[in-house]
């Protein structure tokens, strides 16, 4: 007999105590049943009205938005954005809290994956238990930083630019990105109609007036004729082969960090926050202390921020090797880098490539690797090369704690770990870690 299908329960409303924040812009509470709700739009402490989102009877937690707030917290504020809050724009999730509450929830996170996946407290990672804002982002509540760098822009079916929302490909139509950089806002994307296309991606550079869109046509539909209100360089993301090609200007924006320009072509990765990049070659720069003549590694190190960084400070008798899987990515490395002599960037998966070298021991090793985390895998090689101070670069406290525990395993402690916001309103948190040989002690 074919079982009934479960009762879908989106909609259903619940009056819930809110608990602890968790990993991924909500907090916890549960029903008088005891199912588990995972709820957006919230802080601790809260009563509120939940509304399930997703989920069904019998799920192990439900999703829901708090639609009403019956008892606030101290740290809730009405939300700047007008485009925030239950079923609308899904690009923040703090908007409702106070900078400083934001900035907390965000520390307790951390800890929170720290204990739970690496066994750590604050005070065995060397961390006072802060997330630092950036430079400038110290604002009064109610004033939102605007920071984003990057911004990628859905398309409705009546060609108005939006943003998506929370967990959905619909998207929210919007005239102005709070968090959008100045540099973003000043194109008029919002203002134009992208009839045909699926989304636009906008990019203003840091460092440089450089700036770019990169439009993703629906299927055969035609490119439009691109006029905003500043200077732009367009591209366009191919329908067969999914690749960025150039149609008029460059086909990268030059960035600048730590004294030195870089190339990012083809909307390649370089750091969202116009601190982040500065903010994060100094805290690793700190933590590695590089000597005159050391070999590092600069692994998934992208057009090679942190390689330029490292040759930087060892000098000619220094080398370092840069690995990275995106083929465009090492092409700019390579010219960005172009001026050291003993610096080599190799293009291939990390755990396929680094075997390969047939390197055996290094003195630094700096490691930004994606969301997911390094693995495993990859983290008992690093172990096993004997390197005096191992930097983790990670965007995501769970892939970190998990790794953390890797390397303990392979013999390395963690030294010291700072968290900074380098991503206001939003839930993701970016940490540095600087690890080292376990019988150094501190």
């Amino acid at each position: 007999m074919q079982a009934e299908p479960k009762k879908s329960l989106v909609g259903e409303e619940y009056e819930v105590e809110v608990g602890p924040v968790a990993h991924g812009g909500h907090c916890i509470a549960r029903t008088a049943e005891g199912q588990v709700l995972f709820v957006r739009h919230a802080l601790p402490g809260e009563r509120v009205v939940a509304r399930v989102t997703e989920g069904e009877e019998g799920a192990r937690f439900l999703r829901a938005d708090a639609v009403r707030v019956l008892e606030a917290s101290k740290d809730r504020i009405e939300a700047p954005c007008p485009y925030a809050g239950p079923g609308r724009c899904g690009g923040c999730d703090w908007q409702h809290a106070k900078p400083g509450a934001q900035r907390r929830l965000k520390g307790e996170v951390v800890e929170e994956q720290l204990r739970r996946l690496a066994g750590l407290t604050p005070e065995e990672a060397g961390w006072d238990g802060t997330v630092m804002p950036a430079e400038g982002d110290k604002l009064p509540a109610g004033e939102v930083p605007a920071w984003r760098t990057r911004v990628q822009y859905g398309v409705d079916a009546e060609g108005r630019a939006g943003l998506r929302r929370h967990r959905s490909h619909e998207v929210e139509p919007i005239d102005h990105c709070m968090i959008a950089a100045p540099g973003v806002s000043e194109l008029g994307i919002e203002k134009r109609d992208w009839t045909g296309m699926a989304s636009v991606d906008a990019i203003a550079a840091t460092g440089s007036q450089d700036r770019q869109v990169i439009l993703t046509p629906q299927p055969g539909a035609r490119l439009p004729i691109v006029e905003l209100d500043k200077p732009v360089s367009v591209m366009r993301v191919g329908e067969k082969d999914g690749g960025v090609h150039r149609v008029h200007g460059r086909p990268f924006v030059r960035e600048r960090a730590d004294g030195r320009t870089y190339r990012v072509g083809s909307g390649g990765f370089w750091q969202v926050h116009p601190k982040s990049a500065d903010t994060l070659v100094t805290a690793v720069m700190q933590g590695l202390l590089p000597r005159k003549g050391e070999m590092a590694l600069d692994l998934y190190c992208g057009v090679g921020l942190f390689a330029g960084a490292l040759a930087d400070r060892l000098g000619e008798q220094g080398a370092v090797l840069g690995i990275e899987s995106g083929k465009r990515a090492v092409e700019d490395a390579r010219h960005n880098l172009a001026g050291f002599d003993r610096v080599r960037i190799e293009h291939g998966k990390v755990e396929s490539v680094l075997p390969r070298t047939g390197i055996t021991e290094v003195d630094l090793i700096v490691l930004d690797p994606p969301r997911a985390g390094a693995g495993r895998k990859t983290v008992e090689h690093l172990s096993s090369l004997g390197a005096r101070r191992i930097a983790y670069v990670a965007c995501d406290p769970a892939a970190l704690a998990r790794d953390l525990a890797y390397f303990r395993d392979g013999g390395y402690r963690v030294r010291t770990l700072r968290a900074f916001d380098l991503f206001p309103m939003t839930h993701h948190v970016e940490c540095v870690a600087i690890l080292e040989p376990a019988e150094k002690g501190r």
